[in-house]
C-alpha cells in the first residue's frame, strides 16, 4: 500500500497531471501549436493555464461601456475613465477658424450623450468643415448682391446697367483673356475698370499732384496690371491698391464711383 505524502509540492505536481482520459480528450482537440510540446505533441497544460490567467487579467482591466440603467455613480465613474469630463464646462474645444466659438448649450447636449473631449472636438471640426465653406459662399453671394446694387446705382438704373453690362462683356471677351474677365467681373472696382477700358481712348491724362506722378502711366501699362494674375486671380492687396490708384490717376476719382 503506497505511503501517503503530505508534501504540498508533490501534491500540486500530481494534481497538474491530467488523468489519462483527460489527456486523451485534449489530444483530440484542435489546439494551437504553441500549446503543444514540440517533441511529443502533447498539450502543454501549464501554457494553457498561463494564457487563460493573462486573458482574465486583461478582461478585468477593460472598462465596460456605460449604460443608462446603471446607477448614476457607477455610470459617471465609467464615463470619467473613458474621458468624459465631469460636466459640460470641462470640454476643451478649439475653434481656430474663428467663425464660431464653443457653445455652452451644444456642450451640454454632448455631455448628456457622454461624449468625450475628443468626440466633442470632432463634432466642432465637422461643423467647421461643412459650415465654413457654406457661410463663405453665402457671404460671397451677399457681397455680390451689394456690388450689383452699387453698379445699378452708378449707371443710373437696372435697365441701363443691363445694357452696359452686355456691352462690357462682349468687349471684354474680344480684348481680354478669360481669366482676367472672370476676375474683374466679381467686384465693383473691377467692373468699373472694364467700363473705363471699354469707353476710354488710347491714353488718358495723368493726374498732376499724385504721389506717383513720376511713374509713367497710360492705358497700356494699366491693362498690363489688370491682366496680372496677382490682381484678377490672387487679389493681392498690394496689387489691388496699385490698380485702384492707377485708375484714379488715369481717369479721376469718378473711376471708383
Amino acid at each position: 500500500m503506497p505511503t501517503p505524502t503530505l508534501d504540498p509540492a508533490a501534491t500540486a505536481a500530481a494534481a497538474a497531471v491530467p488523468p489519462a482520459s483527460s489527456a486523451a480528450a485534449l489530444a483530440g482537440l484542435v489546439v494551437p501549436e504553441k500549446f503543444r510540446d514540440p517533441r511529443t505533441g502533447e498539450v502543454r497544460v501549464d501554457a494553457l493555464l498561463k494564457s487563460y490567467l493573462d486573458l482574465e487579467r486583461k478582461l478585468a482591466a477593460m472598462v465596460p461601456a456605460p449604460r443608462a440603467d446603471m446607477p448614476t455613480a457607477e455610470r459617471r465613474r465609467l464615463e470619467s475613465a473613458l474621458g468624459v469630463p465631469g460636466d459640460a464646462t470641462g470640454y476643451q474645444v478649439s475653434c481656430p477658424h474663428g467663425l464660431f466659438r464653443p457653445d455652452p448649450e451644444v456642450n451640454a447636449r454632448l455631455h448628456a450623450a457622454a461624449f468625450t473631449t475628443d468626440q466633442a472636438q470632432l463634432v466642432y471640426d465637422l461643423a467647421a468643415e461643412r459650415l465654413v465653406p457654406l457661410v463663405r459662399e453665402l457671404a460671397a453671394e451677399f457681397q455680390a448682391d451689394r456690388e450689383i446694387e452699387r453698379l445699378i446705382a452708378y449707371f443710373g438704373g437696372a435697365d441701363r446697367w443691363r445694357e452696359v453690362s452686355r456691352q462690357m462683356l462682349a468687349w471684354a471677351k474680344r480684348n481680354l483673356p478669360q481669366p482676367a474677365v472672370d476676375g474683374l467681373s466679381t467686384s465693383f472696382d473691377g467692373v468699373l475698370a472694364l467700363y473705363k477700358m471699354m469707353t476710354s481712348g488710347e491714353a488718358g491724362p495723368m493726374r498732376s499732384g499724385s504721389a506717383n506722378a513720376a511713374e509713367p502711366l497710360d492705358e497700356t501699362a494699366l491693362h498690363a496690371m489688370v491682366r496680372d494674375p496677382r490682381y484678377w486671380r490672387d487679389r493681392d492687396p498690394a496689387m489691388v491698391r496699385k490698380v485702384t490708384d492707377s485708375f484714379r490717376r488715369l481717369y479721376g476719382d469718378d473711376a471708383q464711383g
